[in-house]
């Protein structure tokens, strides 16, 4: 039977410091990727707590209105649950799981979720900004807090995250992205 638990929501800062490791291994960017690890030892299970956000919706049935679901349907959505299953077991080895777990998640975004004519970086970007949106929409700013604003910049393959102020709610509540901005 499937685990129906709804997930704890990410805090921001989780979800943006998974999301740069995410993109820093997938840029290949092996001091930046070393960097975010160490700043946050538990990234192993970060990354699997993205990965389930991720792998869940993609391998999931489908809903009644898509009518009876065939063989197929279930064997996907039961190699979601062992894939991330397995991941998180992976995870509790400790920190040097983390490029591991994060190719994984990697390799599953490109083949499932990324297009053709799509690079999985844009990818990775698209389903970042969604998942800090998430974070923010879980977890607002108290009232009165100062704004925040959220800025990931690539350089040179190198990411640098600034988060300035205490705190604030994103865009409206029916937009999905966060104020993140990519610079090239």
């Amino acid at each position: 039977m499937p685990d129906t638990t709804p997930l704890t929501p990410m805090t921001p800062h989780e979800a943006i410091s998974a999301f740069s490791y995410l993109r820093a291994v997938q840029a290949d960017d092996v001091d930046i990727a070393r960097e975010f690890a160490g700043v946050a030892p538990q990234m192993p299970e970060l990354l699997v707590d993205v990965a389930e956000r991720i792998v869940v919706p993609v391998t999931a049935l489908p809903g009644p209105e898509a009518g009876e679901p065939c063989e197929d349907t279930f064997a996907l959505e039961a190699l979601g649950r062992v894939f991330v299953t397995s991941l998180r077991i992976w995870a509790q080895a400790g920190p040097d799981t983390a490029e591991g777990i994060a190719r994984a998640v990697i390799d599953f975004a490109q083949e499932f979720l990324t297009e053709d004519h799509e690079d999985v970086a844009d990818t990775l970007r698209q389903l970042e900004a969604v998942g800090v949106g998430q974070a923010l929409d879980a977890h607002p700013a108290p009232t009165g807090a100062h704004p925040v604003r959220l800025t990931v910049v690539w350089c040179a393959l190198s990411i640098a995250v600034r988060t300035i102020g205490a705190g604030a709610p994103h865009r409206g509540a029916t937009e999905r992205w966060a104020p993140i901005s990519h610079t090239p």
